[in-house]
């Protein structure tokens, strides 16, 4: 994903979000779990970056964006802490799937939802300049994002007093699992 363009950028991850819906979906065992974690990973990471990038951007440059945003924030809030209960369980179980297919169904809705009432106005209120920064900025907040949900985490200010040590708490939790093979 290397668009220089912010909502190229955003819709590319939404693209391989529902990609990895699909493999979840789709796979079972180790499989499902590698599919799912990796899916958990990219959410965290985009999620973060929307919370202390996008978010901020739409509050002051789209109109009625405060409530945009705090309609995006509160679908986010509710995805993370059903993230974070489908992290601890068994990927083949019958509740693990009912509660993912539930979390599916909310977070593809909530991507439509980002690109249809904050994204599509970007391109309105900002030239290719600042949406090649805005970009750079969820680069750069994508690579010092927590790698799990922490719900509770809605906002920067928020994610500035968490990051810093979710982060590192994640990436020992991801390092753990790569050598375990799970």
């Amino acid at each position: 994903m290397t668009s220089n363009d912010v909502v190229e950028l955003l819709e590319q991850q939404h693209v391989r979000i529902r990609t990895l819906f699909e493999e979840v979906a789709n796979t079972k065992g180790e499989e499902r779990g590698r599919h799912f974690h990796e899916l958990v990973r990219l959410l965290a990471v985009h999620e973060t970056a929307e919370e202390e990038v996008v978010h901020p951007f739409a509050r002051k440059n789209i109109d009625g964006g405060e409530l945009v945003v705090k309609d995006r924030l509160e679908e986010e809030e509710s995805a993370k802490k059903v993230l974070a209960q489908l992290d601890d369980m068994d990927p083949d179980s019958a509740e693990f799937l009912d509660r993912f297919a539930a979390l599916r169904q909310d977070v593809l809705a909530h991507a439509e939802k980002e690109e249809h009432y904050e994204f599509a106005h970007f391109k309105e209120v900002a030239d290719q300049g600042k949406l090649a920064n805005l970009a750079r900025a969820v680069r750069a907040a994508e690579a010092v994002a927590p790698t799990r949900p922490h719900p509770g985490t809605d906002t920067a200010t928020k994610n500035l007093v968490t990051t810093p040590v979710a982060t590192v708490v994640d990436h020992a939790r991801d390092a753990i699992r790569k050598v375990m093979g799970t």
